[in-house]
C-alpha cells in the first residue's frame, strides 16, 4: 500500500466532472479530502491523501495527468523562510517524521521536505513564524 498526500490543480474545464469518483471506482484509490478550493469557471485545488496499491496509485496520477490536472506532492507547499529562520529548535521536538533535525556541527536547524507530510504541526510553536504552509 502507498499514501501521499498531494495538491491537485484543476482547470476550470474539469470542474464538474467526477475526477475523484472515477480514482475510487476505475483505481481502488481511498483519499482523504484535506482542503478544497474551487473558484467558479477558473480553477480548483484540492489538497488530498491518495491510498492504495502502488500499481492503482500509478494509474489513478496517469489518469488525472491526462486530463490536464496539475499535481505536486504536499511537501512542496511547506516551506522555511531563511530569513525569519532563528534556529531555536522549537519545531525540532514536534516534529513527528524527523523533517525537522538540528545540524550537530553548526546547529543550525535543517528541513528536509520530502520527510514532511505537512502536518503543520511546526507553524503555531516557530516564534518567528518562519514555517510557512502555501496551500
Amino acid at each position: 500500500m502507498i499514501s501521499k498526500r498531494i495538491v491537485l490543480t484543476f482547470p476550470h474545464s474539469l470542474l464538474d466532472k467526477p475526477v475523484v469518483y472515477k480514482l475510487v471506482k476505475d483505481y481502488d484509490l481511498t483519499f482523504n479530502i484535506l482542503q478544497a478550493r474551487v473558484t467558479p469557471k477558473e480553477e480548483g485545488l484540492l489538497v488530498l491523501e491518495l491510498t492504495g496499491k502502488e500499481g492503482d496509485y500509478e494509474k489513478g496520477i496517469k489518469y488525472l495527468k491526462s486530463l490536464g490536472v496539475k499535481m505536486q506532492p504536499l511537501s512542496k507547499d511547506v516551506t522555511r523562510d531563511e530569513e525569519k529562520c532563528t534556529h531555536c529548535g522549537a519545531c525540532v521536538v514536534i516534529c513527528p517524521t524527523g523533517a525537522l533535525t538540528v545540524d550537530k556541527k553548526t546547529r543550525k536547524i535543517i528541513f528536509d521536505s520530502e520527510k514532511c507530510i505537512a502536518c503543520e504541526l511546526c507553524v503555531k510553536p516557530c516564534p518567528p513564524r518562519a514555517m510557512v504552509v502555501k496551500f
